[in-house]
């Protein structure tokens, strides 16, 4: 191995707790923290369902002196963070909790954030779009508490927003605002709708095939201080454990569970798979369909998805990175065909009798039956796009350099522009 390569796979992630009645446990882990008064970021949507009061009572059993915020925009914006961020900046508290999807739990990072280190929001924006600066030091404890399987956000060290008047979707990564602790009950998870169960298992997906396929960590240059290294460090044998594993249970419980929500046994393997993939991708890191959700979901046109109760224009996260997911493995199947090949066969395909190469490319027909049969738009032009649109989403793709570096395939823009056509229409 060169020494100019990396040749150190670290494995960060938050401490869990995961079970059906894990939430019962909250009130016990911030007193072992020393928590004496908590902000509880929460989807207002979970008041219907007694969720926060569920939360609220167990918290305040403890004595613990309770805040509620709960004007959690789906989908996070840079104007939602600076509401939520100038709330947080007006109250004294010791520890977070949070508790709803991945736009309440990044709300929740982004709260704690910049309540702790004051700055102009563009500081902490990943480059080129922001100035990338490190997180100078710990944020306060943080618990993540989700209630849909999909961003695996409780477990990752990364913020998600759109900046509205960009029309671009981006992030902030730093090891430090990886949460201190993830409790994830299944049961939290009981009241999605299908649509929202179906987005967010596409997530699911997307983050632990990305994850598996990625650039791998020893072909990546060695970083001159351990601080330099990145959260995420490209595919290696830990992570892709986790990646793994994950895409096996979408391939087995994702339909259960959008045909039935109330199937438990569904619920928990995707609660679990979310999580895993939380692992593994934010180890690992994402690539070119995450680059191009981004964009996707910050341009939207005028499609309104049901299930979500918004009202404005909206493609959720999990379909924006799927849209395009069928295209970017065509593209990169080349790479690593025995990858590939295994994520179809993880998915249900039969590919006894076929060479890795030819298995490798049976895989964009597998994401599409499963996106298919569970009710997905049938490619970009479902959800408004036309070919007018491409040059824009490739130009907002292409932005996001620290996402297509992990490319296991290099990529320009042309190739973008080629997996966008291709994914206008999907069957």
């Amino acid at each position: 191995m060169s020494a100019d390569f990396e040749s150190i796979i670290p494995l960060a992630m938050a401490k869990l707790k995961f079970g059906i009645g894990a939430t019962e446990e909250l009130g016990y882990e911030l007193k072992a923290m020393g928590a004496k008064s908590v902000l509880l970021v929460a989807d207002k949507h979970l008041w219907d369902v007694g969720l926060v009061d569920k939360v609220k009572t167990i918290i305040q059993d403890q004595d613990i002196v309770l805040t509620i915020y709960d004007e959690v925009h789906i989908e996070p914006t840079d104007v939602s963070f600076h509401h939520a961020i100038e709330f947080s900046r007006g109250v004294k508290v010791d520890a977070f909790v949070a508790l709803g999807g991945g736009s309440t739990l990044d709300t929740a990072k982004a709260m704690n954030l910049f309540s702790t280190y004051p700055a102009d929001l563009y500081d902490y924006i990943n480059k080129p779009i922001g100035k990338g600066k490190p997180v100078p030091g710990p944020l306060k404890p943080m618990i993540a508490m989700p209630t849909t399987a999909g961003t695996g956000s409780e477990t990752t060290a990364v913020i998600v927003l759109d900046l509205l008047e960009l029309h671009l979707k981006t992030g902030i990564s730093h090891h430090n605002i990886r949460p201190s602790m993830a409790i994830v009950d299944p049961l939290n998870t009981l009241t999605m709708s299908s649509q929202v169960t179906a987005s967010s298992g596409l997530d699911v997906f997307t983050h632990a095939a990305e994850s598996f396929t990625i650039k791998p960590y020893d072909m990546r240059p060695k970083p001159q201080s351990p601080a330099q290294r990145g959260a995420y460090i490209g595919s290696n044998p830990i992570s892709d454990l986790w990646s793994e594993k994950a895409i096996e249970w979408v391939g087995e419980y994702l339909r259960r569970a959008c045909y039935n929500g109330s199937d438990l046994d569904a619920r928990t393997h995707m609660a679990m798979g979310s999580t895993f993939a939380g692992i593994g991708y934010g180890n690992a890191g994402v690539h070119i369909p995450h680059a191009l959700g981004y964009p996707i979901a910050g341009q939207a046109k005028d499609w309104i998805p049901d299930g979500f109760g918004v009202n404005e224009p909206m493609v959720p996260h999990g379909i924006s990175t799927a849209l395009t997911a069928p295209a970017c493995f065509r593209f990169t199947a080349p790479t690593s065909p025995d990858k590939h090949a295994r994520i179809a066969e993880l998915l249900g395909v039969n590919v006894d009798g076929l060479s890795a190469s030819d298995a490798a490319m049976v895989l964009p027909e597998a994401i599409i039956r499963l996106m298919r049969d569970i009710g997905c738009p049938n490619g970009l032009s479902a959800v408004g796009y036309t070919g007018a649109d491409i040059p824009r989403m490739v130009e907002g793709g292409w932005k996001q350099q620290r996402l297509l570096v992990g490319s296991p395939r290099p990529v320009t823009e042309r190739d973008l522009h080629r997996i966008l056509e291709e994914s206008m229409v999907l069957w």
